[in-house]
């Protein structure tokens, strides 16, 4: 018998990260997993890391523009309440919750995120509302606390 060998697994060097994403993708998590780390492609590794922080990013400034939206069409068409505004309200602070929990780092950019969310989420107010632009604050008038806690509660008339 003889001696045991490495098996290193089958290199896929045709695979181009501009031409097959995913193959890319698979090659370089298999090279990853056998620490063969002088074979990874590092540039397009550290931009697709970048892009996975960015998304992450761009979820948490969604659910707020969203989020946001309903508490401004709360705020100001009283008469217009409903009980999908109250339950999209719950389902945004629920996906907030989660994004930063599972992603603790988020809330480092988190004053920038409702920044950005709010000015989305007033543009959707105003679109759906038909109010006018001065009808609804430039600057997001809620903080995180009341962005996550504040009641919103729908009552059936």
């Amino acid at each position: 018998m003889g001696k045991p060998t490495s098996i290193r697994p089958p290199r896929q060097t045709d695979i181009r990260y501009e031409d097959d994403l995913y193959g890319w993708v698979q090659e370089q998590v298999s090279l990853l997993r056998a620490k063969l780390v002088t074979d990874i492609d590092t540039s397009n590794i550290a931009e697709e890391l970048s892009d996975v922080g960015n998304e992450l990013r761009e979820k948490l400034e969604s659910a707020i523009a969203i989020l946001t939206m309903h508490l401004l069409k709360w705020d100001h068409q009283v008469s217009l309440r409903s009980r999908s505004w109250a339950l999209s309200v719950r389902e945004q602070r629920r996906r907030i919750e989660r994004l930063l929990k599972r992603n603790p780092g988020l809330k480092s950019v988190l004053d920038e995120a409702i920044v950005e969310g709010y000015a989305d989420g007033r543009d959707r107010a105003l679109l759906e509302t038909g109010l006018d632009d001065e009808a609804l604050p430039e600057a997001c008038p809620y903080t995180f606390v009341q962005i996550m806690t504040r009641p919103v509660v729908w009552e059936r008339k």
